[in-house]
């Protein structure tokens, strides 16, 4: 059977977490432009299944192919690192600084392979600046506002509001990369992270790197948000919430569900009893013991 039990996928989380945190600082970089401009592709297909249907459940239906794409290539995508960094810390694996180091060059990367993207979808959406028309033009703009100028309008009250929003999106997000190790079977990965995905995509919640696209396309072409919009009214309270929602509501909610809250360093598969891979060690163990 390719199902991994949870107790071997707690273990992959904190490995995948302490991996990250060894990767150099162009490595980082370079995968985090490609998952910024894939997750921007997707939500572009998102938004045509959405405006040639008008149903947007259907744009929610495929936005997740961008974000499998990402996780089996073994790309660096922020939101998801959001759950893993953290236990890696936990468990000694890695500093804090080296997971904050992994942040910043990842986010810079999404930005940059975001705005490439969307430079470029831009010219093609628009005949090279020739042609307006095109219903995507509209829908992102209309996007590009509502996701700052909407909570702008509600002052404080949508401050919140797109903080909740955001840790409500990472919590599922990061649910979608935990799920891509309870499976060793590529189709069971693909299953498995789709239906976080769509959780999250369906019911409009707020992605730090999907916004890295959505509003500063918006902005190329023509909405009336400016930088400060951008960046106060959205991208920085997402992050945070971002964080909020990975690092507790899945990172450390599923540690604390796996290995309860007593004080723990180093745990390891014996200590968590069931997988199949901890029963053959331990049965060896056990059999050179009596030898």
């Amino acid at each position: 059977m390719d199902y991994v039990k949870p107790d071997q996928v707690m273990q992959d989380m904190i490995e995948a977490g302490a991996a990250k945190a060894r990767l150099k600082n162009s490595q980082m970089l370079t995968r985090g432009m490609l998952s910024g401009a894939i997750l921007a592709c997707a939500t572009t297909l998102a938004f045509t299944a959405s405006t040639q249907t008008n149903i947007p459940m259907a744009g929610a239906l495929l936005f997740p192919v961008g974000f499998i794409i990402i996780i089996l290539l073994g790309l660096e995508l922020v939101t998801g690192s959001f759950a893993l960094l953290p236990l890696a810390v936990l468990q000694k694996k890695a500093s804090t600084a080296s997971m904050l180091a992994n942040y910043g060059w990842v986010i810079l990367g999404h930005m940059i392979g975001c705005l490439i993207y969307g430079g470029l979808y831009a010219l093609t959406a628009t005949k090279m600046g020739t042609d307006m028309s095109h219903p995507m033009v509209r829908m992102i703009i209309e996007a590009s506002e509502t996701k700052t100028l909407g909570y702008k309008e509600l002052g404080m009250s949508g401050m919140l509001l797109v903080w909740i929003k955001a840790m409500l999106c990472n919590w599922m997000v990061t649910l979608g990369v935990v799920m891509a190790f309870t499976s060793s079977s590529t189709i069971g990965k693909i299953v498995a992270m789709w239906l976080p995905i769509l959780l999250f995509f369906g019911q409009g919640f707020e992605h730090a790197v999907v916004n890295m696209f959505v509003i500063p396309a918006g902005m190329m072409l023509g909405a009336n948000v400016s930088m400060t919009d951008w960046w106060f009214w959205n991208q920085i309270p997402v992050l945070i919430g971002n964080f909020i929602g990975g690092s507790v509501f899945t990172g450390a909610m599923l540690y604390f569900a796996q290995y309860g809250f007593g004080k723990r360093r180093g745990v390891t598969r014996m200590a968590t009893g069931y997988s199949s891979r901890g029963v053959m060690e331990a049965t060896a163990v056990s059999v050179e013991k009596r030898r």
